[in-house]
């Protein structure tokens, strides 16, 4: 089964649907992608034919659906299913490496944020790189398959963020994401819709699938790490969220993240 590849910098970025359509003129079951983004650089609504396991090998990265925004921080990929519409923004300088394969050869029913572990990353570095071109196609056909099994071992992170379709609800939402806080609590927001306390918190659930206090916790977390990995202090951070103290920021994230604030850029910044 060849793979196709490429390295995306060589095509014009002035005609991203132009990519697109080259993206889906291959004729391979699989398709891998490295490329070069700079920071503010955003990709119009689209979607593939393919499911893409988007990597963010450096950098961030904040995808939107019509259903919730996910974001994708240094050490993560993205699994986007085929057909789903999705646009994108570069938080920061990205590097991408990605892998599209045809549905019959991984399916996904909705997007998701995974934790990439050193050997897929090994296996995707491997299948983009240039100099994969001189590798034998059993060699390839091995490395695709071993990396097929590690995607389904990869652990889920919820960095996927389930915005509301009702315009007034999305309206609060969205202005939370920009100022953040952990303190803001569900009287306010019936309040400012004109909504008893019982009204909202049935709506909120029915529109995202979570409850008020789950959203408000993911939405902090969400919102700090892009400046995190810009290089702000933790306890600024902290403090802007609307938390007490950088322990109760901590502990909320080691929770979300499987690990503390300062150990989790440690260990993704340098990937």
């Amino acid at each position: 089964m060849p793979i196709h590849r490429v390295n995306l910098p060589e095509l014009p970025d002035v005609d991203h649907f132009r990519n697109l359509d080259w993206i889906e003129a291959g004729n391979s079951a699989v398709l891998a992608l490295g490329r070069d983004y700079g920071a503010g650089l955003t990709v119009p609504l689209h979607s593939h034919t393919r499911t893409q396991l988007w990597w963010a090998r450096q950098g961030v990265v904040l995808v939107r659906t019509a259903h919730g925004r996910w974001l994708v921080p240094p050490g993560h990929a993205l699994l986007i299913p085929a057909g789903v519409e999705h646009s994108t923004e570069m938080i920061s300088d990205v590097r991408m490496h990605s892998i599209y394969f045809t549905p019959s050869l991984l399916r996904a029913e909705r997007p998701m944020v995974m934790e990439i572990t050193p050997l897929a990353g090994t296996l995707v570095d491997a299948l983009v790189s240039v100099e994969s071109e001189t590798m034998s196609e059993r060699r390839e056909q091995l490395i695709m398959d071993l990396l097929l099994e590690e995607i389904a071992l990869l652990h889920e992170r919820p960095l996927g963020l389930p915005f509301p379709r009702e315009q007034k609800l999305a309206l609060l939402c969205r202005q939370f994401l920009e100022a953040p806080s952990a303190t803001a609590n569900i009287d306010q927001w019936a309040d400012r819709l004109g909504l008893s306390r019982r009204t909202f918190t049935r709506m909120f659930r029915n529109e995202t699938g979570v409850s008020f206090v789950t959203w408000r916790q993911q939405a902090c977390i969400f919102a700090s790490l892009p400046r995190l990995a810009d290089g702000e202090p933790i306890t600024n951070v902290a403090l802007d969220a609307g938390y007490e103290n950088v322990a109760a920021f901590t502990t909320m994230f080691r929770r979300m993240l499987g690990s503390a604030p300062s150990h989790y850029l440690k260990m993704y910044q340098g990937r």
